[in-house]
């Protein structure tokens, strides 16, 4: 997988940079007044989103059935206090001398241990089915991510992702934890205390029905506004995280080109976008939690003046008429409970979203054929990173098997661009990229890197040992194949050196690593993976050039027999290909070996005059 290129050194446009289509499927809620350049991976839709909750419930069923269950056991235990206390009421005003306190004291205590120890169940089991859920979305997250299209995640950029796998995940943490199961816990708490208002004291039900309006016009009002607020709040964050991401990443570049000021300027932008639309959400809270309070009043207000009508009209006893007040005060808490964490589902539902949003992109599923053989052919490629606005204008390349093609230009031409579409990274909006004459775009990721790697400036060292990092290109390897794929990148000397050998930690929170040791490491998995075809964007970049050339050499053993396409911005390796394709403004003007083109004296000419001076 190649990584996010470099600003400094990536063929887009300033204009172009980290933004791209939003792969045909627009976020829910997208603010349309939010700017332009903020790319983000889709979210997905309701449907999307109940399809998945549908999904991980068929996955814990047992679990969530069990949690109902310890809280319907829990709920009518408490529901034995309320009914003994109206027994008693009752049969004080009748005058009975005959109570049986002593009875209704222990049936009490024993309902009141029933519903201890229900209740601490039910916190266990919904803390437990939360975090096994919770489990699940991450891994599910993860498995897809890595199964997207690469071209995909390098136009996205790092700072929407990153906002996904950490603030979206520690959201949705909460609400697995303790919204998904305290939700089922209110819901279920709710309902039996209704039913057991209907079952001891009917009349007094139907004060329910006086709060049921302003309680359902509150919330309406306020859950047709919330979402769409909440999916803004989520986007602005996400804006803030890719805006921050990505002045710390290229920062040595801010500060070349004095760029800190607009950088400071757009954070702000964003910080303020995003505090706007936390301001919103918060007043939409503000109005929602008095019409809750207020229908709350109208519960216990009602039950206690028409329970004392029914009174004063011999309809009820008043031992009944306590039961429905003390039910109805018990009614009060498993509302507040549903709908306080219904309000932080909303939050969650939109991370959620956000997480699932990523099945929505097509996956890659190797309709196309197989390929044929191993040359690589681009035919009539048009391709930009913007709608309307193309880099590459109808290039067309042949590399036969085994052939040394360099790709070199100006900066900015569209080199790095045409051998990601060449690697099989993108796929092109107009003309084919074909392997053996299979569209690379049609082809399953893995299929395409077992036969084209793509290696360039980017590298990165995995946390864990140094066998680890290289068993990423071939997890069959032994020791001896390690150490030849590093000693084919002159690697073996510092390798041998380290105080573990193979087994040496890297990466962070271990031993530190120079840029050129990393990217040795990312040429030596390169070896290991064993490509019949490599395009390589000057991946020895990070070296000085005097070791460069060296490693060169060292690789051109192991090179020896494979199609290679390097992408040349130091014009030695283009020198030693067997054909130069020159890229000017997204065309291929020149093409021809080194000295044929140096004999035209046309742009590679120039180009090679102006390196050697």
């Amino acid at each position: 997988m190649s990584p996010q290129s470099h600003p400094a050194t990536d063929d887009r446009t300033a204009g172009e940079e980290r933004r791209g289509p939003r792969f045909g499927v627009p976020e829910p809620g997208y603010d349309p007044s939010a700017p332009e350049d903020v790319t983000v991976l889709p979210a997905g839709s309701s449907a999307t989103v109940r399809t998945y909750v549908r999904e991980l419930l068929r996955r814990h069923r047992r679990a969530f059935v069990l949690l109902v269950g310890v809280n319907s056991g829990a709920v009518l235990a408490s529901t034995v206090g309320p009914w003994l206390l109206g027994g008693i009421v009752d049969g004080l005003a009748a005058g009975r001398e005959d109570l049986q306190l002593g009875r209704a004291t222990v049936l009490f205590a024993l309902a009141l241990l029933v519903q201890t120890v229900f209740t601490q169940q039910v916190r266990v089991r919904g803390a437990m089915l939360g975090e096994e859920m919770l489990a699940d979305l991450r891994e599910d997250f993860l498995v897809r991510a890595v199964r997207l299209p690469p071209g995909v995640l390098e136009r996205a950029g790092t700072g929407d992702l990153l906002s996904r796998i950490t603030t979206d995940i520690d959201r949705l943490g909460d609400a697995m934890r303790k919204a998904v199961p305290q939700l089922a816990i209110g819901l279920v708490w709710a309902a039996l205390l209704v039913g057991a208002l209907c079952v001891t004291a009917p009349p007094l039900a139907l004060t329910v029905l006086l709060a049921l309006p302003v309680l359902l016009a509150g919330c309406r009002w306020y859950f047709r506004r919330a979402p769409h607020a909440y999916r803004a709040e989520a986007a602005g964050y996400a804006a803030v995280a890719a805006a921050l991401a990505e002045t710390v990443d290229a920062g040595r570049t801010v500060e070349t080109h004095r760029l800190g000021s607009r950088r400071v300027a757009l954070s702000e932008r964003r910080v303020a976008e995003w505090t706007a639309w936390e301001r919103r959400t918060l007043w939409l809270r503000t109005v929602l939690f008095p019409a809750v309070s207020l229908s709350n009043m109208l519960i216990m207000g009602g039950v206690l003046l028409l329970g004392g009508v029914f009174v004063l009209q011999g309809w009820i006893g008043v031992g009944r008429l306590t039961t429905g007040a003390l039910l109805a005060q018990m009614l009060i808490e498993p509302v507040g409970l549903i709908l306080r964490w219904y309000d932080e589902l909303q939050v969650a539902q939109v991370s959620l979203a956000r997480l699932v949003g990523v099945r929505e992109i097509e996956a890659e599923d190797g309709r196309g054929p197989a390929p044929r053989g191993k040359d690589v052919r681009a035919s009539g490629v048009r391709f930009g990173y913007l709608a309307g606005v193309d880099v590459l204008h109808g290039v067309t390349l042949d590399v036969a098997p085994g052939s040394r093609v360099a790709l070199v230009g100006p900066s900015g031409a569209g080199k790095s661009t045409l051998g990601r579409l060449l690697a099989g990274i993108y796929g092109p909006r107009h003309g084919e990229v074909t392997l053996g004459g299979a569209a690379l775009s049609e082809l399953p990721a893995e299929e395409v890197r077992r036969h084209v790697v793509l290696v360039n400036q980017e590298h990165h060292v995995f946390v864990g040992t140094l066998r680890d990092n290289l068993l990423l290109a071939r997890q069959d390897a032994d020791d001896a194949g390690l150490w030849a794929a590093l000693g084919a990148v002159d690697a073996r000397g510092w390798a041998e050196a380290l105080p573990d050998g193979l087994d040496s930690a890297v990466g962070s929170g271990g031993l530190t690593v120079t840029p050129a040791q990393a990217q040795q490491i990312a040429l030596a998995r390169l070896v290991l993976a064993d490509p019949h075809t490599l395009v390589l964007d000057e991946a020895t970049s990070l070296l000085d050039p005097r070791a460069a050339r060296h490693l060169e050499r060292s690789l051109a053993q192991v090179l020896e027999g494979r199609t290679v396409v390097a992408i040349a911005h130091r014009l030695h390796t283009a020198h030693d290909a067997d054909v130069i394709a020159v890229v000017e403004e997204g065309h291929i003007s020149e093409l021809g070996s080194h000295d044929a083109l140096v004999a035209t004296d046309g742009p590679y000419a120039a180009l090679w005059r102006s390196w050697h001076g």
